[in-house]
């Protein structure tokens, strides 16, 4: 027992010296995994985003079309304009104002009288009556324009379709020019029964006819050659030209004389 405690001493170092060894090693290996981890990613802060504000379109406004009595649906509504009457010329042309700028329109399908003819102010006071202080609308066919550049259309004044309106009364004829042909039956009925009512200008007495004027003007009084007359040489334009035509009036052969 003696020689035992004469051994603590040594045994309590190499005890403590262990203790001190197993510290290391376990710091050694914290150290060793510190030193094999893969490094952080270093985070980069993420900007803010604005949102792009959504931008609504400002709406453009649309015409609508009007509502036509059903026996006028032969009118195209595919292409239609909106317009007030400046100038009535006569009783199938105005003037007339679209988006501020002014045009001339030829109405499509009838043909009244010229300045030069029978019925003239008539039909001229017919027309201003319809379309003077009124909202227009205008419908085009096919062609948009006549070798003149006027606009060829229908027209609807306060919902009264003026093209139909003025042969139903007398004041124009149907006149059927293609390819804008659309409503040539409704007008051709308008002016038949124009006709059997006798009004306007179809209640007017028809002139004797004269021995000097040429049968293939009817409409006109133009005497036979000789002499061999041009348009330039008589006052009359756009009559109705019947065969043989001796003036070679009607060059294009569609019946009617002197169109420019």
């Amino acid at each position: 027992m003696p020689k035992f405690k004469a051994y603590l001493p040594y045994l309590a170092i190499a005890i403590g010296l262990l203790g001190i060894g197993l510290v290391c090693g376990i710091l050694a290996s914290i150290i060793v995994v510190q030193l094999n981890r893969p490094p952080s990613p270093t985070l980069t802060p993420t900007s803010t985003l604005t949102p792009t504000p959504t931008l609504t379109p400002t709406p453009i406004p649309t015409l609508a079309s009007p509502t036509l009595p059903p026996e006028f649906y032969c009118v195209p509504r595919t292409h239609f304009q909106e317009a007030s009457a400046i100038v009535v010329l006569d009783g199938d042309t105005i003037d007339v104002n679209i988006q501020g700028k002014t045009y001339r329109v030829r109405y499509i399908g009838i043909d009244a009288p010229e300045r030069d003819e029978q019925f003239f102010q008539e039909a001229t006071q017919a027309n201003a009556s319809l379309v003077l202080d009124k909202k227009l609308f205008l419908f085009k066919d096919v062609s948009e324009t006549d070798s003149y550049g006027r606009l060829l259309r229908y027209v609807f004044a306060d919902g009264v379709f003026v093209n139909y309106a003025l042969v139903r009364n007398g004041y124009a004829r149907a006149y059927t020019y293609p390819p804008d042909v659309s409503c040539a039956d409704l007008f051709l009925g308008a002016e038949r029964r124009a006709r059997e009512e006798n009004l306007g200008l179809w209640g007017q007495p028809t002139p004797t006819p004269s021995t000097r004027c040429d049968p293939s003007y009817p409409d006109v009084c133009i005497p036979p050659p000789p002499p061999d007359l041009d348009c330039k040489d008589i006052p009359y334009r756009r009559f109705r030209v019947l065969p043989p035509d001796p003036h070679h009036f009607d060059a294009d052969g569609d019946g009617i004389g002197c169109e420019r």
